[in-house]
């Protein structure tokens, strides 16, 4: 199998080798064929057998291409894994207000068009925080992402910008949060994030740390109801899960596109990763 797998554009600034690397290793040790191809430069599947979309970092920063290429690859039928129509809902965090309407306890998330020091106070008042958390509907790694007291502005690089707000919960730093990474709807591996001190960001590169740990009670669960609800099947797809005030499990994020799925952290799972991806069959 030719499997072309989808890497930064080439002014991306940041290191993706070693997400690349580790995924196509898996894929090329099961006897794929894996080659890199920048996603902005894709024309179509000229010869590939499966385009995986696993390190399309900062699509974010350049979504009317990003929503370009995923309305080509599903008008044109590309074997695409995850779905293009899974891709584009999963774009927009939008989709944390959509599955807490569905019954899904997910972490409280309020939208609004133009964020400015009104719609944090209101914010205050709905969801009974103390301190939130703004952060752009499309984003990745933390981008965009503040925590605010009351009374404290808002930030100038996101004022005015449509942004979710979401109440902050100090489990985020007393315990971290939770990964669930799940191939071909199978439950894989678990990993436990957590802030450096002084921090609220688990990600690597603001100074996180990420170990493997067992299945916190009831997050099997949580993640699957929250893929179920999802508009398609997911291939991979890893589940992020933090404790409410209540002491229970909340989704936090699915993460469908291009996540870290932390294959080294568990032996077995580059394996698990390879079977998922080369027994799939595109829709």
């Amino acid at each position: 199998m030719r499997i072309a797998m989808l890497t930064p554009a080439p002014d991306y600034v940041g290191e993706w080798d070693w997400a690349f690397d580790i995924e196509a290793k898996a894929l090329r040790a099961s006897g794929a064929d894996v080659v890199a191809v920048p996603w902005t430069e894709l024309d179509g599947p000229n010869g590939f057998d499966l385009v995986l979309p696993l390190v399309t970092w900062g699509y974010h920063l350049r979504l009317p291409e990003w929503m370009t290429l995923l309305d080509r690859a599903e008008a044109g039928g590309w074997p695409m894994l995850n779905p293009p129509a899974l891709l584009r809902w999963n774009s927009d965090k939008a989709y944390l207000a959509e599955l807490g309407a569905k019954g899904i306890a997910s972490v409280p998330t309020l939208e609004v068009d133009h964020l400015n020091e009104a719609a944090l106070t209101a914010a205050h008042g709905v969801l009974g925080s103390d301190e939130l958390v703004i952060k752009p509907p499309v984003s990745a790694g933390a981008w965009g992402t503040y925590r605010l007291g009351k009374g404290e502005p808002v930030p100038a690089e996101v004022h005015g910008q449509r942004m979710l707000i979401q109440p902050w919960l100090p489990s985020v730093v007393s315990e971290g949060e939770y990964s669930l990474i799940l191939f071909g709807g199978r439950f894989s591996h678990s990993v436990a994030k957590r802030p450096r001190s002084g921090d609220f960001r688990v990600q690597p590169d603001h100074g996180g740390s990420t170990e493997p740990c067992a299945l916190p009670e009831g997050a099997m669960a949580l993640a699957e109801a929250a893929l179920a609800a999802a508009p398609a099947l997911a291939t991979y797809a890893r589940v992020d899960l933090i404790r409410g005030p209540d002491g229970a499990l909340q989704l936090m994020e699915l993460e469908l596109i291009e996540p870290a799925l932390f294959l080294h952290c568990v032996p077995d799972a580059k394996a698990r990763f390879a079977q998922a991806i080369l027994t799939a069959r595109p829709a």
